[in-house]
């Protein structure tokens, strides 16, 4: 009905304007005049008739004009049809001015700002759990890291990040706590935990979980099959794209040693081979194949994926580090675009031995949500690099964990003494959660352990009989649990399962956490990490902070700083000044207006 209404309009505007503008006679045949004796004779012919202003733009034209206007033009208020707009201006202009103020009206808008379409997945924090009605807590660990650099880049920018953006577990785990490792790989990696009052409410306490992988100097990692699967689409020609993904590349590079190999990958609208598996020590060839690339096309990163893995079968090293590391924005819009496809083909090349490493660059198009699915299903980790000072942090002073996995599907579980404690609540993991009969499920993926990494988990409980419990009993609930004598002195009990590389049968490794370990003050890293969560916690809206507030999280923080040899926890103390006074000045005005949220 819109499309024929706006045809008429159209016709009728068009057969005004022609017949207005039009001069008399032209197109016609002039009158013949008689004379007295009746013989028809021709009149005088007008003097030349100037020419005709420019026809009106035709219907198609008009449409496609004011279509592309339309996309163009930022809408803030109510959306009325266009083509309904355009037929009634068109019919209330004045018919001889008709041609001036079509093209009046198609003109092209003020410059606006691209729209921003950073990609996050939504998700709520972890809910406060009864101990008598789900005693149980299961869940993959986490290595990652890109939340916090990510975020760091915004509020550096003035911008309130979105608070889909934030996850706590990786702002923890972007910070070293100094947590005791094994003594040989024989044991892959080391559990310890901590129990002290909770720095917001002390008629609390958190419970705080720390592994630590055996550290591999790296002249001692095995020889390494490395693919560089890199982003040259036209997304990512700006300055925090490319050109800083070929200098974080030069800094890997540099660590690379004879028995090392790599392939260079890249894609944009299609795949190509930069680089055949090239040793590690010629160098030069390597830095040279970056420094040659450019931006341009689009997105096809399914191709890219294909061809990477197929380069890294081709060179793969039995015994060795075999990964493919992707940098890109994650803007793929050719090919297979969907995510989950591309999560399953991941997932599906994981079984041959590769591993996938996603590292983010970017902003305005970067999808967040895409980057982390694809390395968790790649038995990778994530991390999002916003200076070339966090490209060494990642690929230079952690090489030997981001690129040696020492221990696969490493989950954990804890399961609280209800006679103990009343109520527990895990910091951040959200995306992590594992149904409790896949503690023991084989099958079931988590995540993996690189060498020297560490992983720090922290939940918040409350002892029974304290007074703090925040969820009432059930009515029809079952009675006061107690405990049986030989457990009546713990608190929980943490059981971990992992796998070594290349074994498909998991491994158990179990201890009690008991009350006599309660400390009467937290020690310096659980006061570090605790301000972190709390940091996190206050992004998203600071719920689970009873009384703290920003000054108390630098206050704590800053108490804690310890011996800071790369100033990151200096830098943790700016940051949170700095996005105090943005969510203080109720900032929004950059705060970015995320188009799509994955569910």
């Amino acid at each position: 009905m819109q499309r024929t209404a706006l045809a008429a309009a159209l016709f009728a505007a068009i057969a005004l304007s022609a017949c207005s503008t039009a001069p008399e006679g032209r197109g016609a045949q002039s009158p013949a005049t008689a004379s007295s004796d009746g013989t028809a004779h021709q009149a005088p012919m007008p003097p030349p008739t100037p020419p005709a202003p420019p026809a009106p733009p035709t219907e198609a034209r008009l449409v496609d004009a004011e279509r592309s206007r339309r996309d163009q033009v930022v809408v803030t208020g109510t959306r009325v049809h266009a083509e309904e707009a355009m037929a009634v201006r068109m019919l209330a202009a004045p018919a001889p001015a008709s041609a001036p103020l079509l093209y009046d009206m198609v003109a092209p808008p003020p410059h606006a700002q691209p729209a921003n379409t950073e990609n996050y997945a939504e998700r709520d924090d972890n809910p406060v759990q009864r101990v008598a009605e789900q005693p149980v807590s299961t869940f993959s660990i986490d290595v990652d890291t890109g939340s916090y650099s990510n975020v760091r880049r915004m509020v550096r920018q003035g911008v309130r990040p979105p608070a889909d953006a934030v996850r706590a577990e990786e702002f923890i785990n972007y910070f070293d706590y100094g947590h005791p490792g094994p003594d040989s790989l024989a044991t892959p990696f080391l559990a310890t935990t901590e129990v002290a009052p909770a720095p917001w409410d002390e008629r609390r306490h958190l419970l705080m979980i720390g592994i630590k992988g055996f550290d591999v100097p790296k002249a001692e990692l095995p020889p390494a099959n490395l693919v560089f699967l890199l982003d040259t689409s036209g997304s990512m020609n700006s300055p925090d794209k490319l050109p800083l993904l070929k200098q974080s590349f030069a800094e890997l590079t540099g660590q690379l040693r004879a028995q090392d190999r790599v392939s260079i990958v890249v894609y944009a609208g299609s795949a190509g081979l930069v680089l055949p598996p090239t040793p590690g020590d010629r160098k030069d060839e390597i830095l040279a194949a970056l420094e040659r690339l450019e931006a341009g096309g689009s997105t096809n990163g399914g191709d890219g994926i294909r061809l990477a893995y197929a380069m890294a079968r081709r060179a793969f090293v039995e015994g060795g580090v075999n990964r493919v590391i992707l940098a890109t924005d994650g803007d793929f819009n050719v090919g297979t675009v969907d995510g989950g496809s591309l999560e399953t083909m991941v997932a599906d090349q994981r079984k041959s031995g590769i591993a996938l490493t996603t590292l983010g660059f970017g902003q305005g198009n970067y999808n967040d949500h895409l980057a982390e699915r694809l390395a968790d299903a790649g038995d990778g980790n994530h991390a999002y690099i916003d200076t070339l000072q966090e490209a060494r942090k990642v690929l230079v002073e952690e090489m030997s964990s981001t690129l040696l996995t020492i221990a696969q599907d490493v989950k954990i579980q804890v399961e609280f003494n209800p006679a103990q404690v009343a109520e527990y609540r895990l910091i951040g993991y959200e995306n992590r959660m594992l149904a409790r009969e896949d503690f023991a499920n084989d099958k079931v993926d988590a995540g993996d352990i690189g060498a020297g990494h560490e992983v720090t988990a922290l939940y918040e409980i409350t002892l029974a009989g304290s007074g703090a419990e925040r969820l009432p009993p059930l009515r029809y609930g079952a009675r006061q649990p107690t405990a049986a004598p030989a457990q009546a002195g713990e608190l929980a009990h943490l059981r971990l399962r992992y796998k070594r590389p290349g074994e498909t049968a998991s491994r158990l490794i179990e201890t009690p956490i008991l009350r006599s370990a309660i400390r009467a003050q937290p020690g310096e890293s659980m006061r570090f990490a605790a301000s972190v969560a709390a940091w996190a916690d206050a992004l998203r809206g600071g719920e689970n902070l009873a009384q703290w507030d920003w000054q108390a999280i630098a206050g704590t923080a800053r108490a804690a700083q310890g011996a800071d040899r790369w100033r990151l926890r200096a830098e943790f103390l700016e940051l949170v000044e700095a996005s105090r006074v943005l969510v203080a000045d109720g900032e929004g005005a950059g705060e970015p207006q995320v188009s799509a949220i994955a569910r």
